[in-house]
């Protein structure tokens, strides 16, 4: 077997163990968020920020969602980097945006946050600032999770078939959940332009 075919195999494998019925609860919280005019605040670093910033533009725009994601204020991203450090990123951010108990945060992350091991505590904090604020968490995550799994509403976690694949599994299938999210009967409220060109 090639690498591309192995690669593939391995994204079937995946595919066939996902936890569907967690997607249908995500469906579920995501619905009565858009009935209650709440918003979506999708987090995440590295790749899962490129994610974060294609879904807010899906659930705008077809599902008619109120999203954002601080990821794609560079400007402020950067000085809050600079004057206040890495792990400040999102909960200012929150507090200026004043999530409340309507609004929802979507974590994209292939850790899940883990302050013991230092990885994304910006996640972290950004996820006990929500439990405050009693927002709805969800989150696709990789690995064990990590803490959004741990304080999630609905947390899909990608399954490991490769230790060393476990990354891109993870970004890839974040595409493969929120673009399935966008198209469920329960979300979607635009047609998308090829399916609605004749």
């Amino acid at each position: 077997m090639n690498y591309s075919q192995e690669h593939l195999s391995e994204a079937s494998k995946i595919i066939s163990k996902i936890d569907h019925s967690t997607i249908e609860n995500m469906a579920l919280i995501l619905s009565k968020i858009k009935k209650n005019k709440g918003r979506i605040f999708f987090l995440g670093v590295g790749g899962s920020a490129g994610n974060c910033s294609h879904a807010v533009n899906d659930f705008r725009k077809i599902v008619e969602i109120e999203s954002y994601a601080p990821t794609d204020n560079i400007s402020e991203l950067t000085a809050r980097v600079n004057d206040e450090g890495w792990r400040a990123i999102f909960t200012p951010w929150l507090k200026l945006s004043k999530l409340s108990s309507k609004d929802a945060i979507f974590i994209f992350s292939v850790g899940g946050g883990n302050l013991e091991k230092n990885i994304s505590p910006n996640i972290v904090d950004a996820l006990m600032y929500a439990k405050k604020k009693k927002s709805k968490i969800v989150g696709v995550v990789g690995k064990d999770g990590g803490y959004t799994a741990s304080v999630a509403d609905a947390c899909v976690i990608i399954p490991i078939v490769n230790e060393k694949t476990i990354t891109p599994h993870t970004e890839a299938f974040q595409a493969v959940i929120w673009h399935l999210l966008v198209s469920h009967p329960l979300l979607k409220q635009n047609e998308t332009k090829w399916e609605s060109t004749k």
